[in-house]
């Protein structure tokens, strides 16, 4: 009986043993797997903050060089405004501000991006702003050259723009143009860029041409000796377009110089 008693606390002490071996190494090896999985986590975590890191870096360059554009086209139009004295930026046109972009810490890639995107934005309303006083400096260009300006022929005047006694009823009327007396064959030439209108004789005007510059303006050349250019053809200020003559209603070798705007005659001498 004794002998069975101690067999059976020989074999619970054993079963103790052998569960408290099985805990610890349940135990170790827990820990051992929870520090395993730890350290990968922490690997991996690593690898993400350096690359995030990385891709910030990244987006603080695009962000200056952005800025850079941003300044550098502002400071462009600046210029071009200042030499065609236009008007200054209009309104909900971005100002580009210098130096590099403050990026804290605490900043997001997504914040980051987001700047970066309002940024193009800004250089897009820009770029079309530059757009703009690119169109306008063609249109003050376009409308520069198509104004008359100078002399159509090398002369004096006889007979001026207004009220005058007619040389030939002796009445008073409205003489619409200037006389530049000259000699028979001296070169008449355009006044500004347009397109012949026209080309014709007429018993008043005799050997006539017509140039509409755009932009309200036309010119008209009478008494011509002879007629150098064609009905379409594209003309340049200072090309040639004729020959002083004497031709239809006139007292001598003369041209006789209308400008009209918009169909009204206007004194061409604020434009000599």
């Amino acid at each position: 009986m004794s002998r069975f008693r101690f067999h059976s606390g020989i074999i619970k002490f054993l079963c103790g043993c052998c569960f408290t071996v099985i805990g610890l190494l349940a135990f170790f090896s827990y820990s051992y797997f929870t520090d395993t999985v730890d350290r990968d986590e922490l690997q991996q975590l690593r690898i993400s903050t350096s690359q995030q890191r990385q891709t910030i870096q990244h987006l603080v360059i695009d962000l200056d060089e952005i800025h850079q554009q941003l300044s550098s086209l502002a400071e462009t139009e600046a210029r071009v405004r200042q030499l065609a004295n236009l008007d200054n930026v209009p309104q909900g046109i971005p100002i580009a501000i210098g130096g590099l972009p403050e990026v804290k810490s605490v900043d997001t890639i997504d914040e980051i991006q987001r700047q970066i995107n309002q940024l193009q934005v800004d250089i897009e309303l820009r770029r079309q702003s530059q757009e703009n006083v690119r169109n306008l400096i063609n249109d003050q260009v376009s409308l520069r050259r198509a104004t008359p300006k100078g002399w159509p022929t090398k002369g004096w005047l006889t007979s001026y723009f207004g009220m005058r006694k007619s040389p030939f009823t002796g009445r008073r009327v409205m003489h619409e143009g200037l006389d530049i007396a000259a000699n028979i064959g001296t070169p008449v030439v355009a006044t500004a860029d347009g397109i012949v209108a026209r080309t014709s004789y007429s018993s008043g005007y005799g050997k006539m041409v017509t140039i509409d510059h755009g932009y309200g303006y036309r010119t008209i050349f009478g008494h011509n000796s002879k007629i150098l250019v064609k009905t379409g053809q594209q003309i340049k200020r200072g090309d040639i377009i004729a020959k002083v003559g004497n031709t239809g209603r006139s007292t001598g070798s003369h041209l006789h110089y209308e400008l009209r705007l918009n169909g009204v005659p206007i004194d061409p001498r604020k434009t000599l």
